[in-house]
C-alpha cells in the first residue's frame, strides 16, 4: 500500500508470477522509484499442495514418492532424509554398500542439479549456449541415474534399510567416464562464463549478503558459503558414509552474486571427487537391512534429520504415535529461508539486478509451496 502522498513518486511493478526468471509461480510485487527498487515483496503460496497434511493421511511407504516432488531437482537427497529419519525411529542399521550407493547417485543428482541451475540461470542473464552446454552435460547424469532408479528426475529409489536395486560394473565405469568428461569441460565453461566480462559486470558486486545476515536470516547451503561460511552438513553434521571421503567446502569471500555461483560451480568438482572414491571403495554385501519390518509401524517417538541438499538444509521433524502413518510431519527447507532475505538485498537494486539476484538463490517454488 503507498503511503498518501507518494503516488506520482513510486509505482509498483509485478514480477511474476509468470515471468521466467522466476523460476515457478512466484510473484515479487516491486515498488519502484524509476528504475530501483524500494521495496521487494515476495508472494509465495501460488502452488501449494499440502505434503505435510498428506503425510498424515498416509503410510510411511505410501508418502516416499511425495518426497521427489518437493525439490523435483535434488530428490534424491530427499528421499534419503526420509529414510534417514524413519530408519531412525525403527533403529534400523543400513548395510554400507547400499550407503555408498546413495551417496553416489545423491552426489550426482546434486551436480545434475547444479548444471540446471547454471544453464537456466545464465539464460536469466541473456547467455544461451551455455544452458546447451549445461544440459548436454546433464542428460550424462540422467542417463546413469534412469539405469538404476527407473526415472529421470523425480527420483524414488531409496528404501527404509537400504535400497531395492543393486548398481553393476557398467554403472560404476559410467560414473567415472562422467567425471573425466565433466572435468574436459571446465575450460568451456571457464571461457563460456567465469571469464566473461558481460557475466562479470551483471553478477560481480551485485546482490551482496554479508557472514552477520546469514545468521539473522538462517540461510543454509551456497547462500551462506558463498558469504564465507564453511557451513555443509555433510562436514559439520556428517550422515551417512560422508565422513569417510576426503572433499573441501567452497566459499566465496565477498558474499555477492558471483560468489554464490563460484561455489555452485566448484561444488560440482567436489562432488565429482566424492563419487569417485565412493566407487573405487564401494564394498561387496547386502543392500538392504535385515529384518526390516513389511508393515512400517514405528514405536512412538521424534526424530529430526537434516541432510545438505543442493539447496541447503533440508530436515525432517518426525513424530510417531505407533501408528502406520506419522502422527506429523514437518519439512524443513532451505528455499523458503534463502529467500526470506530478498527483501533485505533487493533494496536499491535496478530490476535487472534483481533477475540476477534472485536466480543466484537458487529457489525451487514447489520445496516453498510444499
Amino acid at each position: 500500500m503507498l503511503e498518501r502522498g507518494l503516488e506520482e513518486k513510486y509505482y509498483v511493478l509485478n514480477l511474476g508470477p509468470q515471468h521466467p526468471s522466476t523460476h515457478g509461480v512466484l510473484r515479487v510485487e516491486l515498488q519502484m522509484e524509476g528504475e530501483f527498487i524500494v521495496k521487494a515483496d515476495p508472494d509465495i503460496g501460488y502452488g501449494h499442495r499440502g505434503h505435510e497434511h498428506m503425510a498424515e493421511n498416509r503410510t510411511y511407504l505410501q508418502f516416499l514418492p511425495n518426497l521427489g516432488r518437493v525439490d523435483y531437482l535434488h530428490a534424491l537427497a530427499y528421499n534419503q532424509c526420509y529414510c534417514m529419519a524413519v530408519e531412525k525411529l525403527l533403529e534400523l542399521k543400513v548395510p554400507e554398500r547400499a550407503e555408498f550407493i546413495r551417496v553416489i547417485t545423491c552426489e550426482l543428482n546434486r551436480i545434475a542439479s547444479h548444471l540446471l541451475w547454471i544453464g537456466a540461470y545464465l539464460l536469466d542473464l541473456g547467455a544461451f549456449t551455455p544452458f546447451l552446454y549445461c544440459f548436454d552435460d546433464r542428460e550424462n547424469i540422467l542417463d546413469l541415474l534412469d539405469r538404476v532408479t527407473g526415472s529421470r528426475l523425480t527420483y524414488c529409489y531409496y528404501r527404509f534399510g537400504g535400497v531395492p536395486r543393486d548398481v553393476d560394473d557398467d554403472f560404476l565405469a559410467g560414473c567415472k567416464a562422467f567425471a573425466r568428461r565433466l572435468r574436459s569441460r571446465y575450460r568451456d565453461y571457464e571461457n563460456l562464463v567465469n571469464k566473461n566480462v558481460i557475466f562479470l559486470e551483471r553478477t560481480k558486486g551485485i546482490g551482496i549478503i554479508t557472514p552477520e545476515q546469514c545468521v539473522q536470516y538462517g540461510l543454509t547451503g551456497p547462500m551462506v558459503r558463498g558469504s564465507g561460511i564453511p557451513y555443509d552438513i555433510r562436514k559439520c553434521e556428517p550422515y551417512s558414509v560422508y565422513p569417510l571421503f576426503d572433499f573441501e567446502i567452497p566459499v566465496g569471500s565477498t558474499g555477492d552474486v558471483y560468489d554464490r555461483y563460484m561455489v555452485r560451480y566448484r561444488e560440482m568438482e567436489q562432488s565429482l571427487r566424492i563419487i569417485e572414491q565412493a566407487v573405487d571403495r564401494i564394498p561387496a554385501g547386502p543392500i538392504m537391512a535385515e529384518k526390516v519390518p513389511k508393515r512400517i509401524k514405528p514405536a512412538p517417538g521424534e526424530v529430526y534429520v537434516a541432510v545438505e541438499a543442493a539447496r541447503g538444509e533440508f530436515g525432517i521433524f518426525l513424530v510417531s504415535q505407533g501408528e502406520t502413518a506419522p502422527y506429523r510431519l514437518k519439512l524443513r527447507v532451505p528455499s523458503f529461508g534463502n529467500l526470506s532475505i530478498l527483501p533485505e538485498i533487493a533494496v536499491d537494486t535496478l530490476v535487472a539486478d534483481l533477475v540476477a539476484i534472485l536466480g543466484s538463490i537458487d529457489v525451487v517454488v514447489p520445496e516453498i509451496d510444499r
